[in-house]
């Protein structure tokens, strides 16, 4: 007999079938921290090294990328690739003298994007580039260091001459391992900028044979669907280029090769004061542009000139001289700044790459 206790019977009836109340609270929990742990075990979203303003977000600090191949397919999206041509402020590096010298961790602390990397001459062997002319192709730290820039979004270019050695065309005289010599150069590097520094055109059949070689591997790159970016260092005085240099791009464009820029070795004068010390400089780039232009078949050919201030010590270029020089490069439209000699502190070196970029 059922017991009364005078109190009523407040209770849901629960449905035939349906689970206990306490059993579907505790799925819930169960579900809901299963879900979470899940979503924590997923690899994160690699940030790119090259956010805006050339940053990594807030409270990142991105570690370097390993060089070495990967032994299978990485985690998470692939980094976007490279740009193909240099832009901005370009940090030039005497890849023999500075053996040590890290692109990545450069490119992290100063946000520069683009570097230059000399210089490839002609070694023992007339038809063989060596780093220097002495160092081996492939034996070089600072050219094999250049996966973990790209990996961040930067890139690096071959510079081809330069002050000592002498420049692949002037010691090879077969073109055909002319053409092979500057190839696998290109090829070891995935190089798709290269720069020819020449100090002396020497004559015109080394001119020309460069010029056929460089046509030719412009042409291959373009059936492969590649580009290859060619540019030409000359010193620069107040009188513009010398007759030589002008001759020597007349004759590379009329032999069918495409010359994107000119960079401009323009010595800075130490001995002027220091607001006077840009004045000789921009005076040279002006006397240079028409006589490059000419050269190029061009009209106009300020957006095919590059420059490159030449300091013969840190203290040759000021902040408020910086800011001069990213203001000529951005109102003349130059194809990109660069610097050679003394080394620019970091903190001028990061305003240089943010005013030009």
């Amino acid at each position: 007999m059922p017991v009364t206790t005078g109190r009523p019977d407040t209770r849901r009836v629960r449905e035939p079938g349906t689970p206990p109340r306490p059993l579907v609270v505790l799925a819930s929990i169960v579900l809901a921290t299963g879900t979470g742990i899940a979503i924590w075990l997923l690899p994160s979203r690699a940030q790119g090294e090259w956010a805006a303003g050339g940053q990594a977000g807030p409270g990142a600090a991105p570690s370097e990328p390993a060089s070495g191949p990967s032994s299978g397919p990485a985690a998470g999206p692939s980094p976007a690739p490279a740009v193909a041509r240099p832009s901005g402020f370009v940090t030039f590096v005497d890849a023999v003298r500075e053996p040590r010298f890290n692109l990545f961790r450069e490119a992290r602390r100063s946000h520069v994007r683009w570097f230059t990397l000399g210089h490839l001459t002609a070694g023992r062997k007339d038809c063989v580039p060596r780093w220097g002319g002495l160092q081996e192709q492939g034996g070089n730290p600072v050219a094999n260091r250049l996966a973990p820039l790209r990996a961040a979004g930067g890139n690096a270019g071959l510079a081809f001459g330069g002050p000592g050695g002498r420049e692949l065309a002037a010691a090879c005289s077969d073109p055909a391992r002319l053409i092979a010599a500057y190839r696998r150069a290109i090829g070891a590097f995935d190089a798709t900028y290269i720069d020819f520094e020449v100090r002396d055109p020497a004559g015109g059949a080394t001119v020309l044979r460069r010029a056929r070689a460089i046509a030719a591997l412009q042409r291959e790159a373009a059936r492969e669907g590649r580009s290859l970016t060619v540019s030409f260092t000359l010193p620069v005085t107040g009188a513009g280029l010398s007759p030589g240099d002008q001759e020597m791009l007349r004759a590379t464009r009329s032999a069918g090769a495409e010359i994107a820029a000119v960079n401009l070795l323009a010595p800075v004068d130490a001995a002027s004061g220091a607001g006077n010390r840009l004045r000789p400089i921009a005076s040279a780039v002006r006397a240079a542009h028409p006589q490059i232009a000419r050269s190029l078949g061009e009209s106009a050919a300020w957006n095919r000139i590059a420059l490159t201030p030449v300091l013969a010590g840190s203290g040759d270029l000021t902040r408020l001289e910086a800011r001069r020089l990213a203001a000529f490069t951005s109102r003349n439209h130059l194809a990109w700044l660069s610097t050679r000699g003394a080394p620019l502190s970091p903190g001028i070196t990061r305003f240089l790459t943010g005013a030009t970029r």
